[in-house]
């Protein structure tokens, strides 16, 4: 198991909290679950319950819609990010590809957090605000959360 101080050193190379102050990660390292899949093991499905985030720590991650492939998440990404923001069931399947170490995140848990923490609440925004804004150059077509699972 990892310890807080590791899981701080991991969360700092993660995208979504990259604009999260070094000493506001130990929150969220605190609250952050590991779990392990194995592979071909599915961890949600389309229609589930959006309840977590997830960081993947070693392995990859294939997102999908039936056969259709959405995006695979690799080491240090995050997916089901929507999953802190909308309450709204998964839109997208998540299943390993290989033997996978996740750090999972559960919205209430999150959400507690960032009440008691804006600096965490800032950082998240931040980035999240600057992914679309790049997903926005990229593309023509409006941004909908529901289609964007990473």
């Amino acid at each position: 198991m990892l310890s807080v101080v590791e899981k701080v050193i991991f969360l700092q190379t993660v995208d979504v909290f990259t604009d999260v102050p070094t000493e506001d990660l130990a929150y969220i390292g605190a609250i952050t679950q590991e779990v392990s899949y194995l592979k071909d093991d599915t961890i949600y499905k389309v229609n589930d319950p959006s309840d977590a985030l997830y960081l993947v720590r070693d392995g990859r991650v294939r997102l999908h819609r039936d056969q259709q492939e959405i995006n695979v998440a690799g080491p240090r990404e995050a997916f089901g990010v929507w999953a802190l923001f909308d309450e709204e069931p998964r839109v997208a399947d998540a299943t390993a590809l290989e033997e996978t170490q996740l750090l999972r995140i559960g919205r209430d848990d999150f959400y507690a957090l960032l009440a008691d923490h804006v600096r965490i609440t800032q950082g998240v925004f931040k980035r999240l605000v600057h992914r679309l804004r790049s997903l926005a150059r990229v593309s023509d077509v409006d941004i909908d959360p529901k289609n964007m699972e990473r």
